[in-house]
């Protein structure tokens, strides 16, 4: 299997398995549902990590609105009523205006960010360090575990306008967020190695050969925007062991340099004639002019 190490730019994203036989074209399709997937896992774990602390979406006429405001439009949140978490809810108000504050109870609480962690570590980019390959398989069970989650505090479900059910469900509405410039739709994929762009006609083994047990790094990023970067020769963590080296080194030459001193011959530890004075009954003999 040909191991895959998937950057974006100079950030790790994660480990792929592969074979050399695979076309460029799948390979491309595949990177990339894996790469959008884990940018949908944290978009999910980020707004059920607030619905956790302020319930759900509120409707979107009265998002940001004040409680007064509210009153004076005569406007009535439908769903509140159908969405309670299991075991109630507990109020706090969310600031920013965007959900209800009916928030669950601490026990609910705990199982949604629990969940959210156990998601978050399942596509980490720490699994690159711990060479722990990420699959279609595994971003789609991070989702799962995330919706079941959600549907074990809020049995009812959520608002259809709520954004953890719309990421659900496929049909969120990123534009002119953010997390829409992460994104990298599939057929606007390119993927790189070695300042070469692997065409989508070709497959891998063209580009790295037969061998099975190669790795590489493969950079994605959309069109147009140009060869990315090379790869540095060292990377930072062996440079940061070169600069200790360096360092130990010349404290080595420095006490070196120091043990070349011969001024410890005039103290008296060096004197070789020091015990036969001693037993002579000579020592600390002074000598003064008269």
């Amino acid at each position: 299997m040909v191991l895959l190490h998937v950057k974006n730019g100079d950030e790790s994203q994660f480990l792929l398995e592969t074979t050399g036989s695979i076309s460029i074209e799948d390979l491309t399709q595949e990177v990339t549902k894996i790469y959008n997937g884990r940018l949908k896992v944290h978009r999910v774990c980020a707004e059920i990590e607030t619905l956790a602390e302020h319930g759900i979406f509120l409707p979107p006429n009265m998002q940001g609105l004040t409680d007064e405001q509210i009153e004076e439009l005569k406007l009535k949140d439908e769903w509140a009523e159908k969405c309670i978490p299991s075991g109630g809810s507990v109020f706090k108000k969310d600031e920013i205006g965007r959900r209800n504050g009916h928030a669950p109870n601490e026990k609910m609480k705990q199982v949604l960010k629990a969940t959210v962690e156990e998601a978050k570590a399942l596509i980490s980019k720490k699994q690159v360090q711990a060479t722990v390959c990420v699959n279609k398989d595994m971003v789609k069970d991070a989702l799962d575990q995330l919706r079941g989650a959600v549907m074990i505090v809020y049995p009812m479900g959520l608002p259809p306008y709520d954004p953890i059910r719309m990421e659900f469900e496929d049909k969120e509405d990123l534009s002119g967020t953010h997390a829409a410039l992460e994104v990298i739709e599939e057929p606007e994929a390119q993927l790189w190695w070695a300042a070469k762009e692997l065409k989508r006609t070709k497959q891998l083994s063209d580009y790295v050969g037969k061998n099975e047990k190669t790795k590489i790094i493969v950079k994605i990023q959309k069109k147009g925007q140009g060869a990315p970067a090379r790869e540095p020769v060292i990377s930072g963590e062996e440079h940061k062991q070169m600069i200790l080296f360096y360092h130990r080194r010349q404290e080595e030459l420095k006490k070196l340099e120091e043990n070349d001193d011969d001024s410890f011959l005039d103290s008296e530890w060096a004197d070789s004639h020091a015990l036969k004075r001693h037993f002579h009954g000579v020592k600390d003999i002074k000598w003064r002019p008269k």
